[in-house]
C-alpha cells in the first residue's frame, strides 16, 4: 500500500508506539490523523508533525468520537491506513490483598483494548471499502496486541484476555476484508519503552531489558513503527500476528 497521498488514522498517537508510528508515517508522506484522549498531547503532536496532520480528541470506545475523527478525513488524501495503538494495562491479581479483582477494572481493560480496537476497525473499514483500488489494494489495518496474549503473567488476566482477543479476531477479519482488497495484520510487541513502563525506575527498566535474549534491552518505539511501515508496504502480509519481542518468552511473574 502506498503511504504517500494517503491518510493514516492512528489511535493512541500522542505517545509511545502510536507517536513513533505517527512520526514515521508522516515522514514517509502520509497525512496523519491522531485519535487520543482530550487530556493527551495530541494537539501539540499534530502541530509538530505538520503536513496537514490533525488531532481528533476522543475515546476509542465511543462510536461518535471515532466517527467524528473519520469525518475529518473526508477532505484530503483518502483514508487507506489505520493503526490501532490505544491501550491500557492496569495490573491486578484475581484475588489480591484488597479482595477479588474489581470487575469494573476488568471490564474497562476489555472495553479499551479489545472493543476499542474493534470499534475503530469496523468504522474505519467502512470508509476504506468505499475507496477506489490503488494498484491491487484499498487499504491496510494494523492492530496492536502483546506477547501477553501468549505468555500472560500473574496480574495480567484482563490485559492478556484483551490482547488475546485482538489476536483471535485478526484472521477472520482479514479473511472477510480480503474479498475487498483490504489487509489486516496484528503486531504483538514484547517489552518496549512506552508510557506503560514509564513509571518504573531506570534500574527496573534496565533489569526488564536484560530479560530479552537479543537485543538485551527494551524495544524502541520506532522499531515498532518500522514494522508498521513494512507491513503497509508488503502486500503479502495479511491475516498474521507478528511477535516483535527479541525472542522473549515471559515468565509467570
Amino acid at each position: 500500500m502506498q503511504i504517500t497521498e494517503s491518510t493514516a488514522l492512528i489511535t493512541g498517537g500522542a505517545s509511545g508506539l502510536g507517536l513513533a508510528t505517527a512520526k514515521r508515517l508522516a515522514l514517509a508522506g502520509a497525512r496523519v490523523v491522531i485519535i487520543d484522549l482530550p487530556s493527551s498531547a495530541g494537539a501539540q503532536v499534530a502541530d509538530e508533525l505538520g503536513g496537514g496532520a490533525l488531532f481528533a480528541p476522543g475515546d476509542v470506545t465511543d462510536p461518535d468520537a471515532v466517527t467524528a475523527a473519520l469525518d475529518l478525513v473526508i477532505e484530503g488524501p483518502p483514508l487507506r491506513i489505520v493503526v490501532n495503538c490505544a491501550g491500557i494495562g492496569p495490573p491486578a491479581k484475581v484475588v489480591g490483598k484488597k479482595g477479588p479483582f474489581p470487575l469494573d477494572s476488568f471490564r474497562r481493560t476489555i472495553e479499551v483494548n479489545l472493543i476499542g480496537t474493534f470499534n475503530v476497525l469496523r468504522l474505519a473499514a467502512e470508509r476504506i471499502l468505499a475507496q477506489d483500488l490503488l494498484g491491487e489494494e484499498r487499504g491496510v489495518i494494523v492492530n496492536t496486541a502483546s506477547v501477553a496474549a501468549f505468555d500472560g503473567q500473574i496480574g495480567q488476566a484482563a490485559y492478556a484476555a484483551s490482547k488475546a482477543g485482538i489476536v483471535g479476531m485478526t484472521l477472520p477479519i482479514a479473511r472477510e476484508l480480503a474479498e475487498r482488497q483490504v489487509r489486516v495484520v496484528t503486531i504483538a510487541p514484547g517489552l518496549f519503552e512506552t508510557p506503560l513502563l514509564a513509571s518504573l525506575p531506570e534500574d527496573a527498566k534496565a533489569s526488564l531489558g536484560r530479560q530479552v535474549p537479543h537485543p538485551s534491552r527494551l524495544g524502541y518505539p520506532d522499531e515498532y513503527a518500522s514494522l508498521v511501515e513494512h507491513i503497509i508496504g508488503n502486500p503479502m502480509l495479511n491475516g498474521e500476528t507478528i511477535r516483535l519481542d527479541g525472542s522473549i518468552r515471559m515468565a509467570a511473574r
